[in-house]
């Protein structure tokens, strides 16, 4: 087709309308794309650890539902038995702590039995804690190590001890970080985990996609669970200021403490989600997805402040959070 006839067509906008065109024509085939699922479901096994309760507990109850053969590794002998009466006979429990590799491979050698030949399709990183949080001088090394052990050397632990039976399927890992994995808002072990969470993620998946299997970073913004509880976050911020030496406690002011937890109180009601299954849907596209995409952000938060926020320079954060945070009374 001559070019100058499409000119003539279009007139002076011709390269807009053909932009356009092409862009409507992206959008439609990602969609196509992104609702493609795979096939065989009922035969496909998927471990998830943290399943006591939160997304962990509702993800187990949605996949059983969906028809996967769901193994819910589970850190209370409570917990595993309250998942077991709300499912059905295709979800099955262990008992498993992230933190402890003889646990981690008593559930692997379990899980070996139960898939057989078959492999395991997906592997969900869910579990996890936040606290302590709160400013970083307050912490000591073990209250970091605390958030560590759980959220960045357990994702580690789970994912290489399973890998073996995630590749003989071609399956999927799934690992759970969070919009704090791409902002530091806060002190403590978790933000720090969950930005070593995005990276190990990043790594695993340039070298292991030669094999079939997709990694999936779930980053969630603020819901409400055990993890964001008002109640804990204050009694641990409560007792990070009671370990102080009376020199640090003078450097903040007697009033820092009342003030940082009224402004923690003021952004978990603000803007922390009760609809958990925006999370746990993200995470049943990743593992059902034809083409599962590489990140995925739920939550408005998430959307709308949290990942924009990432891409600015650190000074826009940096002023942010001095606006909102309360300032110590020997600041300077």
């Amino acid at each position: 087709m001559d070019m100058q006839f499409v000119y003539d067509v279009l007139g002076e906008n011709a390269w807009s309308y053909i932009s356009g065109t092409f862009v409507a024509l992206w959008i439609i085939v990602w969609l196509y794309r992104d609702n493609l699922e795979i096939e065989g479901i009922t035969e496909k096994y998927v471990f998830v650890t943290g399943c006591d309760s939160g997304f962990g507990n509702l993800l187990c109850k949605k996949l059983d539902r969906k028809g996967f053969h769901v193994l819910a590794g589970c850190l209370t002998e409570k917990g595993a038995d309250d998942l077991k009466r709300a499912a059905g006979s295709y979800l099955k429990t262990v008992l498993l702590d992230v933190t402890c590799q003889d646990s981690i491979q008593t559930a692997m050698e379990w899980t070996k039995k139960e898939v057989g030949d078959k492999g395991l399709w997906g592997v969900v990183n869910n579990a996890g804690r936040s606290l302590p949080m709160g400013p970083s001088e307050w912490m000591k090394v073990e209250d970091f190590h605390s958030v560590l052990k759980v959220n960045m050397n357990g994702v580690i632990a789970m994912t290489m001890t399973f890998l073996p039976l995630i590749k003989k399927a071609r399956g999927r890992i799934v690992n759970v970080a969070s919009v704090l994995g791409r902002v530091a808002a806060n002190g403590g072990g978790y933000c720090i985990s969950k930005f070593a969470v995005e990276s190990f993620s990043d790594c695993l998946r340039r070298d292991i996609n030669y094999f079939g299997i997709n990694v999936c970073i779930i980053e969630p913004g603020f819901f409400k669970t055990a993890v964001t509880s008002l109640e804990s976050l204050e009694r641990e911020l409560h007792r990070l200021w009671n370990q102080l030496s009376p020199e640090v406690q003078a450097s903040y002011g007697d009033k820092y403490l009342d003030n940082y937890i009224k402004v923690q109180r003021l952004i978990m009601n603000a803007i922390c989600d009760t609809d958990l299954s925006k999370v746990t849907g993200c995470m049943e596209h990743a593992l059902t997805a034809a083409h599962p995409r590489t990140r995925y952000s739920p939550g408005w938060d998430a959307k709308l402040i949290w990942i924009p926020l990432s891409y600015m320079p650190s000074c826009v954060v940096d002023i942010g959070l001095k606006l909102v945070l309360p300032r110590p009374s020997k600041s300077v």
